[in-house]
């Protein structure tokens, strides 16, 4: 299990507890390993409120300060790193089964760990998720892509994304 999956593991009850999910976890930059100098990482954790409404700083930073104490305690990051606790946004990265079907009918853009039918990188309509593979509109037509075999995807920021942002604001 990679470092990341290990502290989203661990910090995800403090963190549900609160009245959050964890978007993602990932860690940018270099970890030195315990006793072996230090690393110079940033810590991203990112959440959103378990009840669909907007994020204001005041949430992240009820989160970093929870997280901070749980994390100085735990000490899962070998050497130094810099916490942050930030919201997905509007053009918000897509990394759990459940956001795939929450975002149908948007611009998507995502990247697979390997070649699918000669290709790596989609851009198209999200058209949903089933049973495991995320369904996608391009130009050639529909694909579908194993959920697994994802590495990166997120929402493409277009009029229609902002004006879904405004509504679900009001």
């Amino acid at each position: 299990m990679e470092l990341a999956e290990l502290i989203e593991e661990l910090i995800t009850p403090t963190v549900e507890s609160l009245g959050f999910e964890v978007v993602r976890v990932q860690i940018v930059g270099r970890v030195g390993r315990k006793g072996q100098g230090e690393g110079d990482a940033l810590l991203q954790i990112m959440v959103e409120r378990q009840d669909g409404a907007e994020m204001i700083v005041e949430n992240c930073a009820k989160v970093s300060r929870a997280l901070s104490a749980l994390l100085d305690v735990e000490d899962p990051v070998p050497g130094q790193y810099t916490l942050e606790v930030s919201s997905p946004g509007i053009d918000r990265p897509l990394t759990r089964p459940k956001d795939f079907e929450a975002y149908a009918g948007f611009e998507v853009k995502m990247e697979t760990d390997e070649p699918i039918d000669g290709r790596k990188r989609y851009r198209g309509r999200l058209l949903g998720i089933k049973d495991g593979m995320v369904r996608i509109e391009i130009e050639e037509g529909e694909r579908e892509v194993p959920v697994g075999s994802i590495h990166r995807a997120k929402l493409v920021l277009t009029d229609e994304l902002l004006d879904f942002a405004g509504r679900s604001r009001d």
